[in-house]
């Protein structure tokens, strides 16, 4: 068994962890030349997270459900790299209204430069990906404008919070369904269709990123409340410090108003109040990682990636399916 790609996935086999690294480094080369300007400060800002690294876990999807159909197709490497383009361009924007300082191990964009700058990045990146795709043809441009409008709704919605009687652990899975999955399935749908592979090949890979995506958003929950900055590449707790409430702290809510323990009511006391201050944002960060609904938002991220197993049933056996199931396991692994 061979480790295929930055996402550190397994594979059997010779023939596809040849065509996943032949696809992945192909993948790379297009991003450096896709934020490429004639203005070398441009350059090196839409550079920036590129030379960082990061999992490629949207390219790697690509290159997987391509196998499928033609996995050489000339559409392929340049439908991953503007799957990646855009995660990237996203990551500009999210870490200008989270207030980051870190990301993938680097200063992030608006820490280095300001927030001008982070946000015109992503811009320029969401530009670059949008000529390629115009190169790929008016379906791609479609699924593509789709994607992102779910993508905006999503963050929209996280932004606006749950309506008055809604259940916040639904609102919150809708989020992420259009925040992460939205363009996690597109990754799948373009590998497959790129490909040319079979409509219902197409359909079943496009719900199968959808429900991966749903469980690698959870699991990056999970990893932002219980690991350090050196396994996440970024500063733990971030969204608790900026009032976001994830998955773990949703669970923790519901206990709490679900007849919680003195404990509950009073970890949800602590992360409603102002966190900004670094001893009692530590504080609440021991506090989640102490408590069972840490290991209930783990057990949601293992139910979601079997959702996304079992989508692959009807597919033919090979060596991407098999890939793609172990894909579903290194998932949950990132999240203990």
């Amino acid at each position: 068994m061979t480790v295929v790609g930055p996402f550190g996935l397994s594979v059997r086999d010779h023939a596809l962890e040849t065509d996943v690294h032949a696809g992945l480094a192909a993948v790379e080369e297009g991003l450096i030349e896709a934020t490429k300007s004639g203005v070398p400060f441009i350059t090196e800002a839409a550079q920036h997270l590129v030379r960082a690294g990061g999992k490629r876990f949207r390219p790697l999807l690509v290159m997987l459900a391509a196998q499928f159909g033609d996995p050489h197709a000339p559409g392929v490497v340049p439908s991953a790299v503007v799957v990646e383009l855009t995660h990237l361009a996203t990551l500009y924007h999210d870490d200008v209204m989270d207030e980051a300082d870190v990301r993938r191990g680097v200063p992030s964009a608006n820490a280095r430069w300001d927030n001008s700058v982070a946000v015109l990045t992503g811009d320029f990146l969401f530009a670059r990906a949008s000529h390629i795709l115009a190169d790929l043809g008016p379906e791609a441009v479609r699924i593509q404008a789709e994607a992102f409008e779910r993508l905006v709704t999503g963050q929209i919605l996280e932004t606006a919070g749950p309506r008055e009687g809604d259940d916040p652990i639904a609102h919150y899975l809708d989020v992420i369904a259009g925040k992460t999955g939205s363009l996690i399935a597109v990754a799948g749908r373009f590998g497959a269709m790129m490909s040319g592979a079979d409509e219902s090949v197409v359909d079943i890979l496009t719900q199968y990123g959808e429900r991966i995506g749903t469980a690698f958003q959870l699991a990056d929950d999970v990893l932002d409340i219980a690991s350090d900055s050196h396994e996440s590449g970024k500063t733990p707790g971030t969204d608790l410090r900026e009032g976001i409430a994830t998955l773990p702290v949703l669970r923790l809510r519901a206990r709490a108003a679900d007849g919680g323990s003195p404990e509950d009511l009073a970890l949800c006391a602590l992360l409603d109040g102002d966190l900004s201050d670094d001893a009692r944002h530590a504080e609440a960060l021991a506090g989640l990682r102490a408590h069972p609904a840490l290991e209930e938002a783990r057990r949601d991220t293992v139910r979601c990636a079997d959702e996304a197993r079992n989508v692959l049933a009807p597919l033919p056996d090979c060596a991407a399916k098999e890939a793609l199931s172990y894909l579903c396991d290194s998932v949950v692994h990132r999240a203990g």
